[in-house]
């Protein structure tokens, strides 16, 4: 991606590493001339504003230079001083060294030039600043001079040693050792490189090719392996870059070689080692990958030579480029499309005709738009990794990584880094009570677990609560409740008797009082107790019963006109409820009620509503409630204070089938009217009620931020409600309602972010249509790995996308799924289910290659299990394919359209891997993954079978899939052989499609078939071809063996043709 852009015929060189703002100085060229034949020398310092959108960049300072120039270098020497920006040092023509203040050419003020010498006696073509003393210059012209400048003292320089060296040449590159200050190199022309030891002022060391065709023209030292430089050639018969290590200095340790012509240049990264520039007269930009020898960013080709490259030291993502063509471009390695480039320069060109008729947009012309996309660098840099990274994963886990304690340059290539996988545990009572839960669960001892939470809790309420959950478990449990409210029929029974035994009743006899007891208690609570013998009647007894009875009292019917008689003539009369009106009226209230029992129900109920009309006592209500069981009035109606009689009640008289609603209704009108006073109590009513939906509402208004404790305390008392109602309804009568289904959830990944991924999935539940459950499920699901083995697989909760596909063509009759095609990574399908690790039942598979995911060694700490990150390993996928998006191929997309396909199992158990030579009675072909196999001869049968069966409607797509294939691929061939393959593998398909219509083909081979139509469809042969080694190496030979090999022919046809 080009950054800015420069119109100069200049030599360049960036600001060093610490000088902010970013400057860059060119010098004009001494080895250029334009069409003016000015040879005079202009030094610029320009400001590089990556902010700025343009183009352009803004000049800073211009010095008239006294010539031009061949070389420019700049140091950081000063730059510690307030204002300073360092030095520009020039190599320039006649021996000539000038030494610039950069400070001064910015700001225009004082002379700028520092000092110039005259010392060479040739142009100066190599310039390097020590990097340890900023100090200290060397440079280097012809014939073998090199001179080490002090800028502290410019008078005399130094030499690294004799030019006794024999014969003498030009010094094309000089560069100081980037780990050893003392220690500089120096390049000719010869291929020739020396390295000089300044302690001893002697070259210590020289490196040269055996071919004699090197003629180098730039060197740089390794930035931090001490012993390792680089040399380039510019001979085109040699256009190699050497990477030499001193240690084994007989030959070079790496050649590059991918430039066509003359390396002209080259500059190695000083933010990343692996990162090599290279510029060559083939006009191309090449970066480097020095650890794989392989070029990781290309630009496309420049319309010029490019004789310098060069990173900037601040940005370690920029460098630029001076080409022979005057220009001076930054690019960057991030890469960006080259057309934005194009149209942006076109737009320049078209704005700058502003007067006269408004132009069309300008075109841009058709041979630049080959290569719209410039990839960015294949590899991460260094720069952009993180030398130590930490991340939370799921279910609790700590992911840490960190740079290995061994110097680099003592690591062996690869380097295997560790990734530590801990587990993090932050509510340690939390896991011990749900532990304590799940065991009392998993047990079905609820009892015991009730009474010790009884025996635990502090407050009154929590104990109560605790309380009417045990009882919910127990029998008899509407009784056991009225107990806990206070209300004992035992008790009641006690206190009635000592009542009536006492002697608060007046005028009555020790005897009477007696044979009243005996009769209240048979009356009131209808005892069925044998203290009295019931007489036994006989024969004799009835004779004396019919005896009249000797001095009987007479007694007269009363006739008279006063009530009395009136009643007396309604009873003769037989009109019983005029009779009980008159009693009523003159407040005769027992009579009223002893007439209306013998006129019947209804009269009876008039009767019962008249009395309580009109007897206003402190019971009255009560009888009301009791005698016309109008029990929601009451619930409405009863004061808030008598709660506890209210719901004695209803546990009393109230219907099974009504009860739970009027509790219900009881505690939310305790919850609303008492002002959260009663918000406690009303958690019993919804306890009674059996209303886990309530009673989770009721906690979550009394705990609005919950702690996980406080959720903990929640569950167990909802799974202790929901095991009772299992109990009285059956497991199919419990389903919990929103509130308690969000709480559960809640808690699940509480759990899970605890490490107690199969507790956590164990309280989910399982027939739940919500969302956000049934993803939770399924990632606890896949989490476990190899603990959920021989469980089955939950639904998938996501729809499923095709991403990037359109339809194929028109000439297809079929709607089809083609793949667009561009110069980014193609996006792959993901992996199906059925054959992800985490699937149960699911066999792992050994691979014959290297998996993509070797390159890092998993280190487990604390009580992680390194089975677990086995099983998160996705499946590899073939030698040379790679992997996608997610790096996995689960969750395959179903293509769109009329085309439907079977629903095919979740999980699948693969055949025994065949470890012995089959046995069979008929022969069975060989080479099952060559191109070309033998087909067996039951399957040499002609293509219209008369007694062939139709195929299954969920396989049809099958045939749809692979014959759009073929089509495709025929098209696309251009060679007779390849169509002849195309044409017989079209007849030997048939024998796919007969044991289609037969149904002998096993799940696991069906379910593989259609994901690799899935992977046709989706237009990622290759990926076929990495679904297709799957299936063979977990089928059996016998089954696959007539249709398999010419299937992975056509896919590989197909990849060939990227069809």
């Amino acid at each position: 991606m080009k950054l800015k852009e420069l119109e100069r015929q200049a030599v360049q060189v960036w600001s060093p590493a610490s000088q902010y703002p970013v400057y860059l100085a060119t010098g004009t060229s001494a080895q250029q001339l334009d069409a003016s034949f000015s040879t005079n020398g202009t030094l610029e310092i320009f400001e590089v504003d990556f902010r700025d959108p343009s183009l352009d960049l803004k000049r800073k300072g211009v010095l008239s230079a006294s010539s031009r120039f061949h070389k420019l270098i700049w140091g950081s020497f000063g730059s510690g001083l307030l204002e300073a920006s360092g030095v520009i040092a020039g190599g320039g023509d006649n021996g000539m060294l000038t030494l610039y203040n950069v400070t001064h050419v910015l700001s225009s003020g004082k002379e700028p030039v520092i000092a110039q010498r005259q010392k060479h006696s040739g142009a100066v073509r190599a310039l390097d600043f020590n990097p340890f003393q900023g100090n200290l210059l060397a440079s280097g012209a012809n014939d073998s001079e090199i001179f080490i400048w002090d800028l502290n003292n410019l008078s005399v320089p130094m030499t690294p040693g004799s030019k006794s060296q024999q014969p003498l040449e030009d010094i094309k590159a000089l560069s100081w050792n980037r780990q050893v200050q003392h220690i500089l190199s120096s390049a000719h022309p010869s291929g020739k490189a020396v390295v000089w030891d300044l302690r001893k002022n002697e070259p210590i060391i020289k490196v040269s090719d055996h071919s004699n065709r090197m003629h180098c023209s730039g060197l740089a030292w390794h930035p931090d392996i001490a012993t390792q430089l680089v040399l380039c050639s510019e001979d085109d018969r040699l256009p190699v870059i050497q990477l030499w290590d001193l240690r084994f200095a007989s030959s070079p340790l790496k050649v590059l070689e991918s430039h066509s012509r003359g390396i002209l240049s080259v500059s190695w990264s000083q933010a990343d080692a692996e990162l090599l520039l290279s510029s060559a007269k083939d006009s191309q930009i090449l970066c480097w990958n020095l650890g794989s020898s392989e070029v990781v960013y290309k630009l496309p080709m420049l319309s010029s030579w490019c004789f310098d490259v060069q990173w900037c030291p601040r940005d370690p993502l920029v460098f630029s480029a001076a080409s022979f063509d005057g220009w001076i471009n930054l690019y960057s390695v991030m890469g960006r499309s080259w057309e934005v480039q194009q149209m942006r320069q076109a737009d320049k060109i078209s704005s700058s005709f502003s007067k006269g008729q408004p132009l069309p947009p300008l075109q841009v012309p058709e041979q630049v738009a080959q290569a719209s996309l410039i990839p960015p660098l294949k590899k991460p840099p260094k720069w952009m990794r993180r030398p130590a990274g930490v991340s939370f994963a799921f279910g609790g886990k700590l992911v840490t990584f960190g740079l290995p304690s061994t110097p680099v340059h003592q690591v062996p290539q690869p380097c295997l880094r560790l990734v530590f996988i801990s587990q993090v545990t932050t509510e340690p009572e939390l896991l011990a009570q749900s532990a304590e839960l799940q065991e009392a669960l998993g047990s079905g001892n609820l009892l015991n677990y009730c009474q010790n939470k009884i025996h635990q809790a502090s407050l009154q309420s929590e104990k109560m609560l605790w309380q009417f959950l045990k009882v919910t478990l127990e029998k008899d449990a509407r009784m056991k409740f009225l107990k806990l409210l206070g209300y004992s029929k035992d008790e009641l029974q006690k206190k009635v008797a000592t009542w009536l035994r006492s002697d608060l009743r007046l005028g009555e006899s020790p005897q009477s009082k007696g044979d009243d007891l005996n009769s209240n208690r048979q009356q009131a609570f209808s005892i069925q107790t044998s203290k009295h013998t019931t007489w036994e009647a006989s024969a004799s007894s009835d004779f004396f019963d019919e005896l009249i009875p000797q001095n009987m009292t007479l007694w007269e019917i009363p006739i008279t006109e006063d009530t009395e008689g009136l009643l007396s003539r309604a009873l003769l009369l037989g009109e019983l409820g005029p009779a009980v009106e008159l009693c009523l009226k003159e407040e005769r209230f027992a009579d009223a009620i002893i007439l209306a029992q013998a006129g019947g129900s209804d009269l009876l109920k008039q009767a019962q509503e008249r009395y309580l009309a009109k007897k206003k006592t402190g019971i009255a209500p009560l009888l009301t409630c009791i005698i016309q069981k109008n029990w929601k009035d009451m619930v409405h109606a009863c004061s808030l204070k008598n709660w506890r009689e209210a719901l004695a009640l209803l546990l009393t008289y109230s219907e099974p089938e009504k009860f739970p609603e009027l509790c219900d209704r009881l505690g939310t009108r305790m919850e609303q009217e008492s002002g959260w006073a009663l918000t406690s109590e009303a958690r019993l009513c919804y306890v009674c009620s059996g209303s886990v939906e309530r009673l989770v509402e009721c906690w979550a208004k009394c705990q609005p931020a919950s702690s996980p404790m406080a959720l903990q305390d929640l569950m167990e008392k909802v799974m202790v409600l929901n095991r009772s109602l299992e109990l009285l309804r059956g497991p199919d009568g419990v389903s919990p309602g929103p509130a308690t289904t969000y709480r559960i959830t809640q808690y699940a990944n509480l759990l899970a972010a605890q490490g107690s991924l199969a507790t956590a999935m164990s309280y989910l539940p399982s027939d739940c249509a919500q969302l956000p459950v049934q993803q939770l499920r399924d990632r606890l699901f896949h989490a476990q790995g190899s603990g959920v083995l021989g469980q089955q697989s939950p639904p998938f909760p996501f729809p499923r996308v095709v991403v990037g596909a359109t339809p194929y063509s028109q000439e297809t009759s079929s709607p089809r799924l083609k793949f667009q095609s561009s110069h980014q990574v193609p996006i792959l399908p993901p992996r199906p289910r059925i054959f992800t690790p985490q699937s149960s039942l699911m066999m792992p598979l050994t691979p014959s290659h290297p998996s993509p995911y070797q390159g890092s060694r998993m280190q487990n700490t604390s009580d992680y299990r390194p089975s677990g990150v086995q099983e998160a390993q996705p499946l590899p996928l073939g030698p040379g394919v790679r992997p996608g998006p997610q790096d996995s191929l689960k969750n395959a997309p179903v293509p769109k359209g009329n085309l439907q396909r079977k629903k095919l199992p979740e999980t699948f158990m693969p055949p025994a891997p065949i470890t012995a030579p089959v046995m069979c009675l008929t022969p069975e072909p060989r080479g099952v993954l060559s191109s070309q196999p033998a087909v067996p001869s039951q399957c040499q049968q002609p293509l219209d079978k008369i007694n062939r069966k139709e195929l299954p409607p969920e396989h049809q797509s099958l045939k749809i899939s692979f014959e759009a294939l073929l089509q495709r691929c025929s098209l696309s061939a251009t060679d007779l052989k390849t169509k002849r393959k195309l044409d017989e593998a079209a007849q030997r398909l048939e024998c796919l499609y007969d044991k289609l219509c037969e149904g002998t083909l096993s799940p696991p081979v069906l379910a593989g078939l259609h994901e690799i139509a899935r992977c046709v469809d989706a237009g990622s042969p290759e990926q076929g071809l990495a679904m297709h080694a799957q299936v063979v190496g977990c089928s059996s030979f016998s089954e696959v063996s007539s249709f398999m090999p010419v299937l992975k022919s056509v896919l590989t046809i197909a990849h060939k043709l990227r069809v």
